[in-house]
């Protein structure tokens, strides 16, 4: 079919307008597309700054944690009087207090001088942890009354006790009717370990 001049005129606008509508198509999918890809970019940066603020609070929240678990381990130490200078007066009242509540019918110690352990780096200053070794001879009655004497020792605090050695021997006397007979005697070296913290504000 062929078109005569004057109807060739006539397509000549809506093909143009055609053509100008496909261009804008065109470019709105473009202008689409970038926008689409615009946006993932944005998401995901926004998924990895999320990401990233959920760690920094996971880490934050752990840090929380350890420093209240610090916080209660150093209440609990000052509550037992662990922390600071050596407390002998108080060890030697504890000892006393246990040869009568337990009626122990032979009691003899001896605290050595206070050596250093170690020494820690801590915030702000370092801490130092220190040892005196009580010697302790014990007369016994039986086993129990060096489990119950120790025991004792380890709740009166104002100090954290380490048993080092016990050795634990016959005395060889027999039993008596009349009075109760030691036939145990007990010796051991018990260290009584202080935290000084030299950082700890007075």
């Amino acid at each position: 079919m062929k078109l005569t001049r004057e109807e060739s005129k006539r397509l000549l606008r809506p093909l143009g307008l055609a053509a100008a509508l496909l261009a804008c198509g065109v470019a709105l999918l473009y202008v689409a597309g970038e926008s689409l890809a615009s946006a993932r970019r944005e998401f995901s940066a926004a998924q990895g700054e999320r990401r990233q603020n959920s760690e920094r609070l996971a880490r934050i929240a752990e840090e929380e944690r350890e420093v209240k678990e610090k916080i209660d381990v150093y209440r609990r130490l000052r509550q037992l009087n662990i922390l600071g200078e050596e407390r002998r007066l108080e060890w030697a009242d504890a000892v006393s207090r246990i040869r009568t509540q337990r009626e122990l019918l032979d009691l003899r110690y001896v605290v050595d001088r206070q050596r250093l352990l170690s020494s820690v780096q801590g915030k702000p200053g370092k801490v130092d942890f220190y040892a005196s070794t009580m010697k302790v001879d014990l007369a016994l009655l039986h086993e129990e009354d060096l489990l119950r004497f120790l025991a004792d020792l380890r709740e009166s605090g104002n100090a954290f006790y380490a048993v080092r050695k016990c050795a634990v021997t016959r005395t060889g006397q027999a039993l008596t009717g009349a009075t109760m007979t030691p036939r145990l005697r007990a010796e051991c070296d018990i260290d009584l370990i202080t935290i000084v913290d030299r950082g700890a504000k007075k």
